[in-house]
């Protein structure tokens, strides 16, 4: 559980020049639990006691003189520490007045950053990536700086942690969309080099933050597309490698960003199992605000959100259980509470008081309304007599609080209890909403299994969409969708919650494959991935060229030497077959929606024995279909539309397999299948060792310089050795 306290102004803030820059450089602390010491953009330090929000000391330095890094504070002489023009340290006690006056010494390299924390020595991380302690450089400040990173290599981002006699730097540079990590250990000095995993979009993280927990260094980063990734590097027992070490990573958090990208953001971690992140819009709020959210990385949940007014930019500092954001015009500080998680608190499960709601009408939820904001004309009529009855009764009832509700949907009616949930859901607070959505969810679920005729769809798909509940939260959610027949509902938990076991995954499928199509052809789906699913059977009604094989040449490669081979119309029809897809539109479309579901192979393998044969040969069949569709080059997939990947694909077709395969091979209907299967993957490999010959032919065409002199027409003869 966690909770964010009523906010306060440290400061307010000058704007710069450049309206995208930030006007506050950095925020350290000093010896006092209640200072903070706060560096502007351009020439001033000052001190502040935050429990009084008064300024206790500053400093500026000339004019046409800049600091270049934030201060910091020496907690072993008690003294303060800048630099100023890249290359001027400075170093002050509190009761100096004129920075001007203070001792300063001039180095040989441009400095990137001073670090110091409680416990440590000062030390000094310059641009090109050396390190030293602050004492040494300052008794010769003109000494010899070694370069350590490459020429075009560039720091983005810098910290210090010391603890247990261990003192490290971390730095992570960017150099041609390669972001790479440097740990640096101090007393004994040795230097390692990590490769972070690069994003598909290339993009690089925009912020990032270190701690150390169970002798590991935990770094963990934001990227602008909203994934928060976590790599662990081991403290103790840690030995300076030769070469660059590749940094394996995990999700932690997919942020939801609306349309586009993140520009300015930023993540901070609390503590093991909480995250602080600012600029990111909230996901029940409207598109175009910005919040400081702190979620709970082990259950997925948010746990508390505020809005930040004005600007921001993608700045936050942690110190002693409170939050610097500068935003606006205003450096804030918002007191923050993380307690021990448990399942009850990040889940929302905790007795709570409720709250109150205003008078207003909820449409009835469909993809239109949750997606885009409009509504069908059908459902806007019923809605619009629901707001005229709750217009009439409202005048004479005060609107339910959260613990009302739940009282009502033990013994209340279907429409009564739906219409009150729907109403306190769109009401309601978003800090709010994220306590009290599980318990809705569940007390819905418990009554719908005690009574067969009690069922609200439209409820539980608004609950959902709320992206505050998980399978951990409502356990019986998806099974009692599945049991109701709510392939839409079904779709959406599949889409949604992050966490659904293995076991669940596997009924989803046995029920997916095993509903008629014509029970599922009239039920409303997500529109993209509905779309998705026309344009690659539209694709492959024009037919196509595919990579490394072709339908009619399956016989050609078969490995039965007796083969005889088929005349050509035969061949014709088995092209025809392959590109027809053995299921129904919108039964396609449920199964991608399983495609994509996270999962375990050791945990998801002894639940996919429970297909009957008849039932993976369809799947089978429906992968391979798919298969064909993504290989033929006719086909383009539209970005934004939600769809399985060609990994996904060949992974559950593997699992498939290793689940069943004695089956297969024994059953007759398989045995085609199976050929197919195989010739797939003998093209393939055919595909990859035709590649693998002309590597150094095309690698040479890389490393050959073109002519400048080339007319409209020419003809060009290359020679390849």
């Amino acid at each position: 559980m966690a909770a964010l306290y009523e906010e306060f102004t440290l400061c307010g803030l000058v704007q710069t020049q450049n309206a995208s820059d930030s006007p506050i450089q950095g925020i350290e602390r000093d010896g006092d639990s209640d200072h903070a010491v706060v560096t502007d953009s351009t020439r001033s330090v000052t001190l502040y006691k935050v429990s009084d929000q008064k300024p206790l000391g500053s400093w500026t330095v000339k004019q046409g003189q800049l600091l270049t890094c934030p201060a910091v504070f020496n907690f072993q002489t008690k003294e303060y520490v800048v630099v100023s023009d890249n290359k001027v340290i400075r170093v002050w006690k509190d009761e100096d007045l004129n920075l001007d006056k203070a001792f300063k010494a001039t180095v040989t390299a441009d400095v990137w950053r001073v670090h110091s924390a409680p416990g440590g020595e000062p030390v000094v991380l310059f641009q090109r990536g050396a390190v030293r302690f602050l004492d040494s450089l300052l008794s010769a400040p003109q000494q010899p700086i070694e370069d350590v990173l490459s020429e075009e290599e560039v720091i983005r981002w810098s910290t210090n942690i010391v603890a247990e006699e261990q003192h490290f730097v971390l730095f992570t540079t960017e150099q041609k969309g390669e972001c790479c990590l440097y740990v640096q250990r101090l007393n004994p000095n040795t230097l390692q080099k990590y490769r972070l995993e690069r994003e598909d979009s290339g993009a690089s993280p925009l912020s990032f933050s270190a701690s150390l927990r169970d002798k590991h260094l935990n770094l963990l980063y934001l990227y602008p597309n909203g994934c928060v990734y976590q790599s662990v590097v081991a403290a103790r027992g840690y030995v300076g490698l030769e070469g660059v070490q590749a940094l394996p990573r995990s999700l932690r958090l997919r942020l939801a960003v609306g349309e586009g990208e993140l520009g300015a953001a930023s993540a901070v971690a609390l503590d093991e199992a909480h995250v602080a992140v600012v600029g990111v819009p909230h996901p029940s709020a409207r598109t175009g605000k910005d919040f400081l959210c702190i979620w709970n990385t082990n259950f997925q949940t948010l746990q508390a959100g505020k809005e930040m007014a004005g600007r921001i930019h993608g700045q936050v500092w942690c110190y002693l259980g409170k939050l610097f954001v500068p935003h606006g015009k205003a450096l804030s500080v918002i007191p923050y509470d993380c307690q021990k998680s448990s399942l009850a608190s990040a889940l929302g499960k905790l007795r709570h008081t409720g709250i109150a709601v205003s008078k207003s009408s909820v449409a009835v939820p469909s993809w239109n309304t949750l997606l885009h904001g409009d509504q069908p004309q059908g459902p806007t009529k019923i809605v619009e007599t629901r707001k005229s009855k709750l217009s009439r009764k409202s005048q004479s009832a005060q609107a339910l609080t959260v613990d009302q509700v739940l009282e009502l949907i033990k013994t209340g009616p279907v429409d009564e209890v739906q219409r009150e949930v729907e109403a306190l859901v769109s009401r309601g607070d978003a800090q709010d909403l994220q306590l009290s959505v599980g318990q809705l969810a569940c007390h819905l679920v418990a009554r719908s299994q005690a009574e067969t005729a009690f069922y609200t769809p439209v409820a539980l798909a608004q609950l959902v969409q709320t992206q505050f509940l998980c399978h951990s939260v409502c356990p019986g959610l998806l099974l009692l969708s599945l049991e109701h027949k709510d392939y839409f509902l079904c779709q959406l938990c599949l889409q949604l919650f992050p966490d659904i076991p293995e076991v669940v995954t596997c009924a989803c499928l046995k029920t997916f494959i095993s509903v008629p199509d014509g029970d599922v052809e009239m039920v409303s789906l997500e529109p993209d991935s509905v779309s998705f699913m026309e344009g690659l059977v539209a694709a492959g009604a024009r037919g196509g060229q595919q990579n490394g094989f072709s339908p009619p040449l399956f016989e050609e490669d078969s490995c039965d030497a007796n083969h005889q081979p088929k005349p050509p119309q035969d061949k014709k029809n088995h092209t025809l077959q392959l590109e027809a897809c053995p299921v129904g539109l919108h039964k396609a479309v449920l199964l991608n929606e399983v495609l994509q579901t996270p999962y375990s192979d050791n945990f998801l393998l002894p639940h996919l024995k429970d297909l009957d044969t008849q039932q993976v040969i369809l799947f089978l069949q429906y992968l391979q279909f798919v298969y064909l569709k993504y290989s033929q080059d006719v086909y383009t997939q539209t970005p934004g539309l939600r769809s399985p990947t060609m990994t996904q694909i060949i992974d559950w077709v593997c699992l498939l397999l290793d689940a069943h395969f004695t089956v297969l091979v024994m059953a007759p209907d398989a045995k085609g299948l199976l050929s197919n299967l195989q010739s797939f993957v003998k093209s393939q490999v055919k595909l990859f060792s035709e590649l693998g010959k002309i590597e150094s032919s095309l690698q040479e065409l890389h490393k050959m310089k073109l002519s400048k002199d080339i007319s409209q027409y020419s003809i060009e003869v290359i020679e390849l050795f």
